[in-house]
């Protein structure tokens, strides 16, 4: 059942299931998909965000839903990219936070336009983006990121924070702490190379995948391709299995207690980020605590990667986050590391 508002169509008891990559059946007691900013003004108008509390939802690939949702749904569904500014070296693009993670990335490589190519095949919508500074392969947004765009729902102004703005961390930012609950990301703006670029790939598994295809000066178009068949081999498809990517964050302990562990568990992988600090591989954790594969009734971890948290089908929200928390005290007990989710959990 639709019910229609000046700009904007509120669907009632909205079915979420297709929704969320997990595929956590799930309703919503109102849905609202945002296709314009002229919506969120109006919506602004009505006083909809000072009476409500909405819940966002772009790619549905990073959220795990515990039961129905009684707060409003707001869909965003901006799209468009555009070339805003370009000389011999780089060039300035605008995406609209609709618009789908992999195909942003496949539309600059397909260009020739470099500074994205290892962030291949991160599920989501470019709005999630900036909220989540996404990284993989020794990249992250914050590296080519100038600017982010969002609507301003205390206000309804439309706001721009550039880079150094954002107080962007590792799978962090302003929009998951003091704007939380305060701003729509509606769009960003990203510097990108022109060839000659400058190509990353350090990254050991990337390095290794190259080498091993005697790649040794490595394209952007390379490096996509590599990063997208990686990517294949260890996580899977959504399409055929629930899944919202790697569940939890890679957790980044001292160099004082990396050490230690590795006096007690000489292969344990690190990656020093600082003098002080190393990050562990989560995935390599969970799949040492035995939960690599393994199966609780409709849910379990994935076989290529431990990281991965998968719906075999049926599996409510509460049963999923149930495994994670076993998850959790499982790596603790064993590692004295506690792992911190990756995606939103919404309760």
């Amino acid at each position: 059942m639709a019910q229609t508002s000046p700009n904007v169509t509120i669907i009632q008891q909205a079915d979420l299931t297709a929704l969320n990559t997990l595929g956590v059946k799930a309703k919503a007691e109102k849905l609202i998909e945002i296709s314009s900013i002229d919506q969120l003004h109006s919506l602004f108008d009505s006083g909809f965000f000072e009476s409500e509390n909405p819940f966002i939802l772009g790619g549905g690939s990073n959220v795990l839903l515990k039961k129905d949702i009684s707060r409003p749904v707001l869909k965003i569904d901006l799209d468009g990219v555009e070339i805003k500014f370009e000389d011999e070296k780089s060039v300035i693009i605008f995406a609209a936070a609709g618009v789908n993670w992999h195909s942003l990335v496949e539309w600059a490589v397909q260009r020739d336009f470099g500074g994205i190519e290892n962030l291949a095949l991160i599920p989501g919508t470019v709005g999630a983006a900036p909220i989540q500074n996404i990284g993989a392969y020794g990249v992250e947004l914050k590296d080519v990121l100038i600017s982010t765009l969002y609507f301003d729902t205390i206000t309804g102004e439309e706001k721009t924070l550039q880079n150094d703005e954002c107080e962007f961390a590792y799978r962090d930012s302003i929009f998951k702490n003091r704007l939380k609950g305060k701003a729509i990301v509606t769009g960003i703006r990203l510097r990108l190379t022109k060839a000659p670029h400058s190509i990353n790939s350090s990254y050991r598994s990337l390095s290794e995948y190259l080498e091993n295809r005697e790649i040794s000066d490595p394209t952007i178009k390379d490096v996509f391709e590599a990063v997208v068949a990686i990517r294949k081999s260890k996580l899977p498809d959504p399409k055929l299995i629930g899944n919202a990517g790697s569940f939890f964050k890679n957790p980044v302990v001292t160099a004082k207690l990396y050490k230690t562990l590795v006096e007690k568990f000489g292969d344990i992988p690190g990656y020093k980020i600082s003098e002080k600090e190393v990050k562990i591989p989560a995935g390599w954790l969970i799949e040492k605590a035995g939960w690599k594969g393994n199966r609780v009734g409709k849910v379990g971890t994935y076989e290529n990667q431990a990281l991965v948290l998968v719906n075999h089908g049926g599996a409510t929200g509460e049963e999923l986050w149930s495994h994670a928390l076993t998850i959790q005290k499982s790596v603790s007990k064993k590692f004295g590391i506690e792992l911190a989710p990756e995606v939103n959990i919404v309760e």
